[in-house]
């Protein structure tokens, strides 16, 4: 009868009332009708963390795509970096590729941070990172994520950025898997991606744990560009099960065994080694490269042998 919106209002009106009633906290009318609002109503009017200040908005004129604001920040630590942010266009049919991207969390390798990078012809990548949005002072909490205590932000990057943070900074396992996307299937993905990214931008939105996360958006868009590919479970519920989920959907490339193509997709060491080079991208994707010769040796052998054993069937029967 009610929608789901109205009746979240109504919930969080009980809370605050509640807590004022049990004297955990001091009635103030502004105070607490800014909580009320804040609870209520996301905004993209916050004082936000400098990594997080600035929204991108993709524009497309026929094939050309214009983004404004892709962060690349040079960070010396987690915490310690310089903003810096660029604008750049080229056109849909440079798309050629898109990665899957996969971070577990250090202590619960079942839940994981995801993302998507987008490979262009010019061998450059764009990277789509749906986060939290922080602001200053504040750090994320899982429970807290449940309870519309965040802004959700989609952050579009350059891959160096959002990569080597997390390979370097935060000492985390970071998977770059290869999907099997063909280049107008990428490009759809991410107008899709693009089409929420502007809409992020003048119609904010709240983060949630659960529903509204990095996973389930990402799921979304896949299943809105190929309906229904990937059903809603725990799964991706705990995105650190999701590679394995996405392999099994045959969205990653499956001509070699999953734990193969888990130890080839991750990019720590080579991330390291290559951290300042200009050739980041291509370099991390170096066991890719490897797999792809190994299988073309594969494909060039297999034709050879089965015209052998087709000729020894032959041979077999001619006898008979």
């Amino acid at each position: 009868m009610f929608g789901r919106e109205f009746l979240l209002k109504i919930l969080s009106l009980m809370i605050i009332v509640i807590t004022f009633a049990s004297g955990c906290a001091q009635w103030n009318p502004g105070t607490g009708l800014d909580r009320l609002k804040r609870w209520t109503e996301p905004s993209n009017d916050r004082d936000w963390r400098p990594e997080f200040a600035k929204t991108s908005t993709i524009t497309r004129q026929n094939q050309v795509l214009s983004i404004r604001n892709i962060r690349n920040c040079n960070y010396l630590s987690s915490d310690d970096f310089v903003v810096d942010y660029y604008d750049r266009q080229f056109t849909v049919d440079q798309i050629q590729t898109v990665d899957f991207i996969v971070v577990p969390f250090q202590n619960a390798p079942r839940l994981a941070h995801t993302m998507m990078s987008f490979g262009l012809d010019d061998s450059s990548y764009i990277a789509v990172s749906v986060e939290v949005r922080k602001e200053v002072g504040e750090s994320y909490s899982a429970i807290k994520g449940i309870g519309r205590q965040y802004e959700l932000m989609y952050v579009v990057s350059d891959e160096r950025d959002v990569i080597r943070l997390r390979t370097r900074h935060r000492d985390a396992d970071v998977y770059v898997y290869p999907t099997i996307a063909n280049p107008i299937q990428a490009q759809e993905l991410f107008l899709n991606i693009a089409e929420r990214v502007n809409k992020l931008a003048v119609d904010p939105e709240f983060y949630n744990t659960i529903t509204n996360n990095c996973t389930t958006n990402l799921a979304g868009h896949v299943n809105e560009v190929s309906p229904n590919k990937i059903k809603y479970g725990w799964k991706v519920l705990l995105p650190g099960l999701s590679a394995k989920y996405a392999y099994d959907l045959g969205l990653l490339d499956t001509r070699i065994p999953f734990e193969d193509l888990k130890t080839l997709s991750h990019v720590n060491d080579l991330a390291e080694e290559h951290f300042d080079d200009p050739q980041f991208s291509q370099l991390i994707r170096s066991n890719h490269s490897r797999l792809e010769r190994y299988l073309a040796r594969q494909a060039l052998r297999e034709p050879t042998l089965n015209a052998r054993g087709q000729l020894f069937l032959n041979t077999i029967s001619k006898k008979r």
